[in-house]
């Protein structure tokens, strides 16, 4: 194997060949200046293998090469259609490829293998056929005005676009980027984020193996302050889609405003899950438990604020602490009975527990978990049992600071006014969820939310076919569904002069 390429066995005996390159312009080419970063197993906290960290050299590369296709008759006059084909010839490779995209995701972020596999490269596929179904379903109109005028309006890509992923979904969140942007004839520069980098190099072969022009799509592996920041700032990149934490989509701002880029920011969340006294318990519980734990609370949308009305607060806190307790098994992710893997790194992992110091320092009740979990016998991998705080109060910082770990506070309310009131006291605005059996009252409630999403008797269970995206600092614009295309194409006005003489 050269430098770019390596041979790897991961832990559930699965073999391959993992790229470890830069991928620009259809090849496999090494970093300008030698640096690499090095993906660590959660699992183990064993190193799996080095990739190339791109320069801002690189990325003027990748720019030249996504700037080219986008002005090549290849790319720039096929038919919308045929990007179509090609987005659903992609699709079909990520089924074919599920097992070792979903091997490497597991083995790169620590998620449940049985979620990578049956989940995440579900959503990866579908997203793809999704804005591939979109691809010549997106253009203009004619525009009726007077007899002396003739006029339409065109769809245009946006031009070259800067894609920068988050660790907690490494393909699901390039797929909901990559579909929209490719349906629509843009061409891109995807920078995956550096704690998790495996997956998007070996599903960069599927983009070659679909047949899309060289330099289409270009992916540069670094570090956030260096390849990110020169993707921000880079004047030949003409949109930035980010998902991350508020604090750095703040300062993405400040570096796309280089050259006014089209920006879609989706960024952190502290969502309420709120459960009012005619609540059915057990769907609530169930829908819960889900809204927070699931892939290690590492969910933007994670409804970690549990609000609970008077007269059941108690019985449900029961029954939730069952569930957690039951379906919550923590170890090792490639079985297929765990629920809860590692956090993906050890800073995540030390973040967490100096929330749970907090939250103990705070006043609140420690009422499970809290603790670091052993997976094995050398005390190995970032595993803590999932934690729930009572007793807690809206001035509290653990209900007010994203954790973004398997961490839950829950709070008392009163009344209707009461829960929305305590819903909306966050800067944030990305999620939400009601459980009631008065519908009346679900959508009152769900209008008065600040939020871009509200879940109605469940939590978390996105759809590709519906906008997903927030309000106040949980981000600018939407992704998913019809609106996701906005975000990649823009409407030119013609003017067309049907008058002989002024």
């Amino acid at each position: 194997m050269s430098d770019l390429k390596v041979k790897l066995t991961a832990p559930n005996g699965h073999t391959y060949i993992q790229p470890t390159g830069l991928f620009i312009n259809n090849e496999w080419v090494p970093s300008s200046d030698g640096k690499k970063i090095t993906s660590i197993n959660p699992t183990n906290e064993l190193e799996i293998t080095s990739v190339h960290a791109a320069s801002p050299s690189d990325v003027d590369k990748a720019v030249s090469a996504a700037r080219a296709a986008l002005n090549t008759s290849s790319w720039r006059d096929l038919p919308a259609s045929d990007r179509g084909k090609l987005l659903y010839r992609l699709a079909e490779l990520v089924e074919a490829h599920r097992t070792t995209l979903a091997t490497i995701e597991t083995w790169d972020n620590g998620k449940p293998f049985a979620v990578a596999r049956d989940e995440d490269l579900t959503e990866v596929a579908e997203t793809l056929r999704y804005y591939a179904g979109w691809a010549d379903k997106t253009f203009g109109q004619v525009i009726d005005t007077t007899p002396d005028k003739f006029a339409y309006t065109v769809r245009e890509p946006v031009g070259v676009c800067g894609q920068i992923i988050p660790w907690n979904y490494p393909l699901s969140m390039a797929a909901w980027k990559l579909g929209p942007a490719l349906a629509c004839g843009n061409t891109v520069i995807l920078k995956p984020a550096e704690q998790t980098p495996l997956s998007i190099l070996y599903f960069a072969n599927l983009v070659v193996e679909a047949g899309f022009p060289a330099g289409v799509v270009n992916i540069v592996n670094g570090l956030g302050r260096t390849t990110g920041a020169a993707i921000a700032s880079h004047t030949g990149i003409d949109k930035i889609a980010f998902t991350g934490s508020t604090a750095t989509a703040r300062e993405i701002m400040k570096m796309a405003a280089t050259n006014l880029k089209n920006i879609t920011l989706e960024t952190g969340g502290k969502s309420p899950l709120i459960v009012f006294n005619d609540a059915d318990l057990d769907q609530a519980v169930e829908w819960a438990h889900i809204g927070i734990m699931s892939n290690q609370g590492q969910i933007c949308t994670a409804t970690s604020r549990i609000l609970v009305q008077d007269k059941i607060y108690d019985a449900f806190l029961e029954k939730f602490k069952s569930q957690v307790k039951n379906i919550s098994k923590v170890g090792d992710p490639f079985e297929e009975t765990t629920f809860q893997g590692p956090q993906v790194t050890k800073s995540q992992y030390d973040r967490i527990m100096s929330y749970v110091r907090v939250g103990q320092s705070e006043g609140a009740t420690l009422t499970l978990g809290g603790r670091p979990f052993t997976a094995s016998s050398d005390k190995k991998g970032f595993f803590i049992e999932p934690t729930v705080f009572t007793d807690v109060s809206s001035k509290m910082r653990i209900y007010q600071e994203e954790v973004f770990g398997p961490f839950v506070v829950l709070a008392r309310f009163s009344t209707e006014d009461d829960a929305v009131r305590m819903a909306n006291e966050t800067t944030y605005g990305l999620g939400s969820a009601v459980f009631t059996t008065d519908l009346v009252r679900a959508h009152r409630v769900a209008r008065r939310i600040e939020a871009g999403m509200v879940w109605i008797n469940s939590s978390n269970d996105s759809d590709w076919r519906i906008p997903f995206g927030g309000v106040k600092g949980s981000g600018i614009g939407r992704e998913l569904g019809e609106e996701g295309l906005k975000a990649y194409s823009q409407v030119k006005s013609v003017h067309v002069n049907m008058k002989a003489k002024l």
